[in-house]
């Protein structure tokens, strides 16, 4: 594994980013994925730049986390947005898949609490965001194991819904993907990341995903 060197994107021809808000373990999916350790700062919102990790002519990006953060004024919050949203304009030509990591447990009530401002919950733009750009996304759930068995398909189809999928939910698991990254459980979202390198015609990238 490389870091990359600040605006060194030479010999990139593909790229995979990691978006979504603060404290969804995003960081943990990452470093689930790729066994690397990922660099996160003191607190939420701290980091405002994207990090870059590469392997051969592929590069990984963990985009700073957008949404609530405490302590950060609002101010920060819209720079770190902009940012996310101009690096995807920038990029999307190379981008072949986005993950979009959301908390499982708490997706719904926080899109409830957006709705009730008004305002499209920030999960959900995110990801019809990445649809306007045609890039490929996978939704991964996480924390699954904090959801009772019970309401399992339940939130599950909620999820699904909020994103404009018709429930139920398991007829879009080439795009959803229920995970525990802190318990290890990614397997689900590994295979469809694969999946578009496969359809890239780069079976050659797997062995680092």
């Amino acid at each position: 594994m490389k870091k990359r060197k600040k605006g060194n994107l030479e010999g990139i021809n593909l790229e995979i980013v990691f978006v979504g808000r603060s404290n969804v373990g995003k960081s943990s999916f990452i470093r689930e994925l790729t066994g690397k350790k990922v660099k996160v700062g003191k607190r939420p919102g701290v980091t405002l730049k994207p990090h870059h990790i590469n392997y051969s002519d592929l590069l990984l990006t963990d985009m700073p986390g957008f949404g609530f953060m405490s302590g950060v004024k609002d101010r920060k919050k819209d720079i770190v947005h902009d940012k996310i949203v101009r690096y995807l304009e920038n990029n999307a030509k190379r981008v072949k898949v986005a993950v979009l990591v959301i908390d499982g447990p708490a997706f719904m009530e926080i899109a409830d609490r957006w709705d009730r401002r008004d305002e499209i919950p920030i999960d959900i733009e995110m990801f019809e965001f990445l649809n306007e750009l045609g890039i490929d996304t996978v939704v991964a759930v996480n924390k699954i194991d904090k959801i009772k068995s019970s309401e399992y398909n339940q939130t599950m189809d909620n999820i699904a819904e909020r994103l404009g999928m018709n429930p139920p939910w398991k007829q879009w698991t080439d795009i959803i993907a229920p995970v525990n990254a802190k318990k290890g459980d990614i397997q689900s979202a590994r295979k469809l990341i694969q999946t578009y390198l496969h359809n890239a015609k780069r079976d050659d990238l797997l062995k680092y995903i």
